[in-house]
């Protein structure tokens, strides 16, 4: 459960056991953000200094009320020198494979001189509110190239597994002079509409014999997805994987373009063996060239930023709400009266959203 700010290299970092429970780390963190100076960090995350990078994501994850503000102001002085990044986002069930596959394609990247910052959006549990973060145990190679920068962060409640903060953290990493950004979601295959609003290529990983091929073809992540790559095509495997490619590009002819205007390639690749890895990023840029020259591209980064704006507004409005004292001092009082029936929660709702208004 130790995040990478638990880890850095700074004489002053505190051992945490790894049997620490996520509100022992949460405490360490407010620690860590009380005096913390905006304007010296920024300047840091604009070296690319990767333990500056940490702490300033960190300091926009944190819900603590005061570092809200700080957190602001970091976006802000971050802006100007960000949008310079292609974000890739990538997404597929658990086990096809989404951290091999980032590794080798991360590496590819790396050797042709390009900067990588992977931000791997963890399971969070609904039990204990915590998460393994373990995404750099698994990228063995990647995480230990200067090149590379791997955030782990726990998906909490939010839309798709998608860290609630992500979109903040691409504009940290993208002033820090990462030009290709990398979103994993957390694969729970049914609201990967978040980090599609952030990103301007969305890869959907698909594996071979697991009895899904076309199982998988559904309206909505079909839209959603510029290409389909069947992951693990390797061994025994190659020839189911070459099946699986053309029963979805059978399937894919059913689907009208998109407004990009742009027909999503499958392909197979074998991330264990870096096969199809080059072929997977000479499509990629072939889309990029492509939407940019019929202006899609900036367009599609326009309509991300009115959704970010909107969903900024729910997400405040909410966090005033249940942070409004007579709120807070009633809601479980409320509750305990809906489940108790005396109450309809129509009823409750109302009432708590009236006493919003009583200032």
């Amino acid at each position: 459960m130790v995040s990478k700010d638990l880890k850095n290299n700074n004489k002053d970092s505190i051992k945490v056991p790894l049997s620490t429970n996520h509100k022992a780390i949460n405490r360490f963190k407010q620690l860590q953000q009380k005096n913390i100076n905006v304007e010296k960090l920024f300047e840091s995350i604009l070296t690319s200094d990767t333990t500056s990078l940490s702490k300033g994501i960190t300091l926009i994850e944190s819900t603590q009320p005061n570092h809200i503000q700080k957190s602001q102001q970091l976006v802000e002085k971050c802006l100007p020198h960000a949008n310079q990044s292609l974000r890739i986002g990538i997404t597929g069930v658990p086990g096809v494979g989404k951290s091999t596959f980032i590794e080798a394609l991360g590496n590819t990247l790396i050797e042709k001189g390009k900067k990588v910052a992977v931000l791997a959006v963890d399971p969070s549990s609904t039990i204990s509110k915590g998460s393994i973060l373990g995404d750099k145990t698994r990228m063995e190679s990647l995480v230990k190239s200067p090149k590379a920068f791997i955030r782990p962060s726990p998906s909490g409640k939010s839309l798709g597994g998608v860290a609630q903060k992500t979109r903040e953290s691409i504009i940290l990493c993208e002033a820090a002079g990462y030009d290709v950004i990398i979103i994993e979601t957390v694969g729970v295959g049914q609201s990967e509409t978040a980090v599609h609003s952030m990103v301007d290529f969305f890869l959907l990983l698909k594996l071979a014999g697991a009895g899904d091929e076309l199982q998988g073809i559904k309206r909505g992540i079909i839209e959603m997805a510029d290409a389909i790559v069947i992951n693990k095509a390797d061994g025994d495997n190659e020839i189911r994987a070459r099946k699986a490619k053309n029963q979805f590009q059978k399937a894919l002819h059913l689907y009208p373009l998109g407004q990009n205007n742009w027909s999503p390639e499958v392909l197979t690749c074998s991330a264990l063996e870096n096969k199809g890895i080059q072929e997977i990023w000479n499509i990629i840029l072939k889309y990029v060239d492509i939407t940019s020259k019929s202006g899609f591209f900036e367009k599609n980064r326009i309509q991300q930023n009115q959704y970010w704006l909107l969903q900024t507004i729910e997400e405040q409005l909410k966090s005033n709400f249940y942070n409004h004292p007579k709120v807070k001092s009633t809601l479980d009082e409320q509750i305990e009266a809906v489940q108790q029936h005396k109450i309809t929660p129509f009823t409750a709702a109302r009432y708590l959203l009236n006493l919003q208004k009583d200032q």
